[in-house]
């Protein structure tokens, strides 16, 4: 069967990008921003996206690139004989199921308040009564699960139109639609009054705030979050390498995708500060922040239902973006180590997933009391898995079977890395000592911090 691929290569920028942007620029980014000091925080998370999410990035893409098929069998095609990384493949599959087991649910919530503000549910209410809407929902299980249904249905229906014909022509459509709703929104909030304290609070460096908080604590959150924006180490960006062009060098490409999920991260605290500077709101409420602060934000302002609606849409496209590219991964994956179709796999994978997010949904409410991890809820064990084990730990064997001698090599990777036309990685020594020994203990920091 002929490898498909994309239409174009703004096709590829647009879902790589998609499946970067998500949840974690535009809900996370903000109030771990916030917590942290602002605008030093910022800076600090845009080195460590340039020095260790760019090169683990074109890892993924070149094991894609290079191999041709998804995880498991990309690294078959590229490991010594008798050696064991794709077993590493497998491991990729559990945490993409893993990751959607919860974003499902989290994207669910995205398409509630959609509705919520276009119909009016949230006008005319005090600030005790909208914290009450989230809870409501959490404590209604049929909500939620009919918001999760919905995702996971339109998702694989999305891909079950191919690689071109769906998630390709959906994705340009929504991250489109995406990018002008964020600027737009953007420009709205630096125009509110009062928003000048939220912007340079955002993005004018105050060393003495940062100490505050402590800058130790300040580089560990940014050097955390510029890793775990991308998604990286459970071949969630890999799948998409396999089906790209030779025509461009992945250096090049892989800092056009992390451009777009920055602007969208930037763009968000533009939004989000200013707007809680205007209304005195505490920029650093943490995950409350989206679906209690922003909504009381909105009440106040002029035509605040149409804004709260606007918001909330952009938010549905950020996440269902990231919800059909791991699900293109789940179904090439399907395809390629078990030889089925495109339909009997969308078919399979859709119940699979329906089922496997239910345990989400019940726990927040039916099954509240249950505790998994450290006394995690089941959402919150879930995301401890994917986002401090699994990306990490598989991000490190990526790194590990591209510059060692025991994998696929370090010439070998920058080879497929350098192909095509572009920017290109230097070969030199100092790049080579930084990639074998200066990141991978960068990512161990990451991968021991989450664990403790």
């Amino acid at each position: 069967m002929k490898r498909e691929s994309f239409g174009s290569r703004l096709g590829f920028l647009l879902v790589s990008a998609g499946c970067a942007i998500g949840i974690g620029n535009v809900w996370r980014f903000p109030y771990v921003a916030g917590e942290n000091g602002g605008s030093i925080f910022v800076l600090f998370y845009l080195l460590f996206l340039l020095c260790m999410g760019v090169p683990v990035l074109t890892m993924e893409l070149a094991v894609g690139r290079a191999g041709r098929k998804s995880a498991v069998q990309s690294y078959r095609a590229l490991e010594k004989p008798g050696s064991k990384w794709h077993i590493h493949g497998w491991f990729c599959m559990i945490g993409c199921y893993l990751l959607m087991m919860y974003y499902t649910t989290v994207s669910g919530w995205m398409v509630s308040y959609f509705f919520k503000f276009a119909s009016g549910t949230f006008t005319g209410l005090g600030s005790e009564e909208v914290g009450s809407v989230f809870s409501a929902l959490l404590t209604d299980p049929a909500e939620m699960g009919l918001w999760m249904a919905v995702t996971v249905i339109a998702g694989f229906l999305v891909c079950s139109l191919g690689l071109q014909n769906g998630l390709e022509r959906v994705t340009k459509v929504m991250m489109a639609a995406l990018l002008v709703l964020i600027v737009v929104l953007a420009a709205h909030s630096l125009l509110l009054p009062g928003a000048a304290g939220g912007l340079s609070f955002y993005l004018l460096p105050d060393l003495n705030r940062a100490a505050e908080v402590g800058f130790g604590k300040v580089i560990t959150a940014a050097m955390n979050q510029a890793f775990f924006t991308l998604s990286l180490g459970i071949g969630a960006m890999e799948i998409f390498g396999s089906y790209m062009s030779d025509g461009q060098t992945l250096a090049g490409e892989s800092i056009r995708i992390c451009a777009l999920d920055t602007f969208v991260a930037l763009c968000s605290g533009l939004i989000i500060f200013p707007a809680c500077s205007s209304y005195g709101v505490q920029p650093d409420a943490g995950p409350s922040l989206i679906f209690i602060t922003l909504p009381n934000v909105f009440l106040h302002m002029e035509g605040g239902r149409i804004w709260g609606t606007l918001f909330f849409l952009f938010m549905t496209f950020a996440s269902f973006s990231t919800v059909i590219a791991v699900f293109e991964n789940l179904l090439a994956s399907c395809i390629d180590n078990f030889g089925w179709d495109r339909k009997k796999a969308v078919l399979i994978n859709c119940i699979g997933i329906l089922i496997a997010s239910l345990p989400c949904v019940l726990g927040y409410n039916v099954w509240s009391s249950l505790r998994i991890i450290g006394g995690r809820d089941v959402l919150d064990s879930e995301d401890f898995l994917v986002s401090n084990l699994l990306l990490p730990l598989g991000s490190l064997i990526y790194l590990l079977f591209c510059v060692t001698r025991w994998g696929w090599g370090f010439d070998s990777y920058l080879a497929e890395t350098n192909r095509g036309n572009g920017l290109r990685l230097s070969g030199k020594k100092a790049m080579k000592f930084y990639l074998q020994f200066i990141l991978p203990v960068l990512i161990l920091v990451i991968l021991i911090q989450g664990l403790i």
